[in-house]
């Protein structure tokens, strides 16, 4: 059973191998041993080896059938286990400069082995059974070793009892250790502390074999002092600063307004349809470019070829004047075949939109696999840093739980220290905060502000107005895979010149202050009126100002504006005014 299911890891990659001629031969094997019994199949090796020179014991020959037969039906099952992880988890993995064999190795197998357990206990059980079969080929095992002594005895019930007894102690202890393994892998299971001195199969796999010690519980007097986030929010306070944190990595670029990301006529297609065409954009070193557009505009895609997790079809795209796994060949830029080294080198950093964090891991594990496995830092070095910049987001007694047991919000702050985590000299946000409820936004968009503080480069492709318009230094408005208008934040929100601009920002605008449909309670002038000073506000201009030139109390558009942030992108909340003050619907 080891030795067939070693094969069908083999026959699974090949089955999944980019190149045709290795997945087709992979299925001809795969198709020719499923369709033969195995009876067949040992008759033949016995019969067919001796003749082409090659002679061993009955016992061997039957070990290989056995080994052959199970490789088919083994790689199959591994197959699905594979594809039963999302790509997501292999995307993210590549973006941290991890290679294939590594990602399948740390990332893909440990998550696989959930779907991929149960099967090959039953499978193992199976062949357990079959191997009566071998008594054709004169191997003298259980159920033909029962037969011989019932030749000689007679006793039917007696002989056959203890064999099918020997049959389910084995069979026990196979599910025994299917149990055990499960285990192991299931994220239901209470993880710990993984200790330095695991198994080295623990090590290899990244889950764990030994048992681990008793977890860190923070003490009910261990200090937690909080702080206010924009929009009212209210998180733990940092004791770190992860300005100084970032700072420290970026202090070796040179502070000079020189293009650091540079794309020049990028086009990529998905089949038939063009994603993006003719892109050119330069992002200076210490800039944040807010990208903005409607969906399916190219945003997340022009990310993506940044860090090479998709292939250039025109064009060309240098971070810091290098290509990232492309090579000019004959005057026309070529992928690399091995693209996780340019990867690492080039370190950048991504965050997505789905959070995308290795399910298997912990917050602080997930921190740490990149730095350790792709960069070679100490796993202590790395684990320090990693509870600084977990610290540094109020997620230091978060550090052993796994992704499912966190907020959408702490997933997101969890998946941005990974990505620091690898030193980036530029960080790429994909919508990071689209997938989270409206009071985990401010959340997500502290941490990004902090970054901004500390000289970062970055491309943020959002749909949040005004955290574009206070901290962006530019602002990129995308459409129908073209670069539309760019410019400072306060042009391209109040003054733009494209009618395609004005039609999504209105539109943006209109989702923002669109009120529910209930009963009417205030005449359409005054509907309209509030709804457009809504609108200023939400654009980025000062609340003190609106209220000064509209002569509405400040502290009522503040009210506004915290309905909106509690509500989202769901639309403002209605206020009426009933003679008696102001009162939320």
């Amino acid at each position: 059973m080891a030795g067939g299911t070693a094969l069908g890891l083999v026959v699974a990659l090949l089955r999944m191998a980019p190149y045709r001629a290795l997945s087709a031969t992979a299925w001809l094997y795969i198709w020719l041993v499923r369709g033969t019994p195995v009876l067949l199949q040992l008759v033949f090796l016995f019969d067919a080896l001796p003749a082409v020179g090659i002679v061993m014991p009955p016992i061997t020959t039957a070990i290989l059938g056995f080994s052959l037969n199970e490789a088919a039906f083994s790689g199959e099952i591994i197959r699905g286990g594979i594809l039963s992880v999302s790509r997501n988890q292999t995307l993210a993995a590549a973006s941290l400069g991890m290679g294939p064999l590594l990602t399948l190795r740390r990332i893909v197998l440990p998550q696989a082995m959930r779907a991929i357990l149960p099967a090959l206990g039953n499978n193992a059980i199976s062949v357990l059974k079959g191997t009566s079969l071998a008594s054709v080929i004169a191997v003298n095992e259980l159920t033909l070793r029962s037969q011989q002594i019932v030749a000689q005895n007679f006793r039917f019930f007696a002989v056959f009892t203890a064999a099918g007894i020997m049959y389910l102690t084995v069979t026990t202890l196979i599910a025994g250790v299917q149990y055990v393994l499960e285990r192991r892998v299931s994220p239901d299971a209470e993880r710990r502390p993984r200790p330095f001195s695991e198994s080295a199969l623990g090590r290899f796999f990244s889950f764990r074999f030994s048992l681990p010690p008793a977890p860190r519980v923070p003490t009910p007097t261990e200090p937690r002092p909080e702080r206010r986030l924009p929009g009212g929010g209210v998180a733990r306070a940092a004791s770190i600063d992860l300005v100084r944190l970032v700072g420290a990595s970026t202090r070796g670029i040179s502070p000079d307004r020189t293009p650091f990301v540079v794309c020049r006529d990028v086009w990529k297609s998905y089949g038939h349809r063009e994603v993006l065409r003719g892109i050119d954009l330069a992002v200076n070193r210490g800039e944040v470019v807010t990208i903005m557009g409607p969906s399916g505009s190219g945003k997340s895609t022009l990310l993506r070829l940044i860090t090479h997790l998709e292939t250039l079809d025109r064009g060309e795209i240098t971070v810091d004047g290098r290509h990232v796994g492309y090579t000019r060949i004959a005057g026309v830029l070529r992928p690399l075949r091995n693209v996780a080294p340019e990867r690492a080198t080039a370190r950048i950093g991504m965050v997505f939109q789905q959070f995308n964090l290795f399910e298997h891991l912990t917050a602080l594990e997930n921190i740490c696999e990149a730095p350790v496995r792709v960069h070679g830092e100490p796993i202590e070095v790395a684990r320090g840093r990693g509870m600084e910049l977990l610290t540094s987001v109020g997620l230091a007694h978060h550090a052993d739980h796994l992704p499912f047991r966190l907020s959408g919000g702490q997933q997101q702050r969890v998946a941005i220290v990974r990505a620091l985590a690898i030193s980036p000299r530029v960080m790429l946000f994909d919508e990071p905060t689209s997938a989270l409820d409206p009071e985990l936004v401010a959340e997500v968009l502290a941490v990004i502000r902090q970054l901004a503080e500390a000289g970062m480069t970055m491309l943020v492709v959002t749909h949040e107005v005004r955290f574009a318009r206070e901290v962006a230094d530019r602002i990129v408005f995308m459409a129908d895979g073209r670069i539309v208008e760019e410019g400072a934040p306060r042009e391209i929100l109040e003054h733009p010149r494209e009618p395609r601009t004005r039609q999504f920002l209105n539109l943006v605008a209109r989702d923002l202050v669109a009120t529910p449909t209930l009963a009417p309670v205030l005449s359409d002038a005054e509907t309209a009126r509030r709804s457009e000073l809504v609108l200023r506000v939400l654009r980025g201009q000062a609340v003190d100002t609106v209220a000064r030139e509209s002569g509405v109390p400040a502290a009522e558009l503040e009210r506004w504006h915290r309905w909106f942030m509690e509500g989202g992108r769901d639309g403002l909340r209605a206020a009426e005014h009933d003679g008696s003050g102001t009162r939320e619907r």
